[in-house]
């Protein structure tokens, strides 16, 4: 099964008003592994919303940086930020060429933003991206249907399993929690 982008997992699993998203913190270049402890999860608009974000970790860091702003103007409001986002990223040319995706929630949506123009909320109360999302995204499911886990508990637990199958994924967890 070919991934979009080698090199992350990012997994957000919801419960209520609790929300949490967990990375794992490997960055790859060709076949070696360059850092173990990137964080790929993080805290934004007055830690009122989570962004994970996959694919190269420069253009990554250029649309959350552009998402940030994004929130600021439009005062937190998660849908519309991520809108604009990807109305920026599809008509701006450099924008344009950034090969990543981002996960982002808040206390009342997860959605899914891409390059190809998609903005959508992920059906269920887990989302995933990343090579090993697959993994994670099954995992994190299992976890949630079988046991009375808390929430952060499952998305940490479904990184470190998705990095005993994925490569591209380590056990070096980043785990950010919204609780209203």
């Amino acid at each position: 099964m070919k991934t979009l982008f080698e090199g992350t997992t990012i997994v957000c699993v919801r419960s209520g008003k609790t929300v949490a998203m967990a990375g794992d913190g490997q960055i790859t270049l060709g076949s070696q592994i360059i850092k173990t402890n990137a964080k790929k999860v993080r805290k934004l608009y007055n830690e009122k919303v989570l962004a994970g974000f996959a694919g190269s970790t420069a253009d990554a860091m250029t649309l959350l940086e552009r998402f940030e702003e994004r929130l600021e103007q439009c005062k937190g409001d998660l849908t519309r930020s991520a809108v604009e986002l990807v109305r920026q990223w599809r008509l701006d040319k450099a924008l344009r060429r950034l090969e990543a995706m981002m996960l982002v929630a808040d206390a009342g949506a997860t959605l899914l933003l891409s390059g190809a123009g998609d903005v959508f909320e992920p059906e269920g109360d887990v989302a995933s991206i990343g090579s090993g999302s697959g993994y994670a995204l099954a995992a994190a499911r299992a976890f949630r249907e079988a046991t009375d886990w808390p929430v952060p508990r499952v998305a940490k637990r479904a990184i470190e399993l998705a990095s005993e199958i994925c490569i591209y994924t380590d056990s070096v967890v980043t785990l950010e929690v919204l609780e209203e």
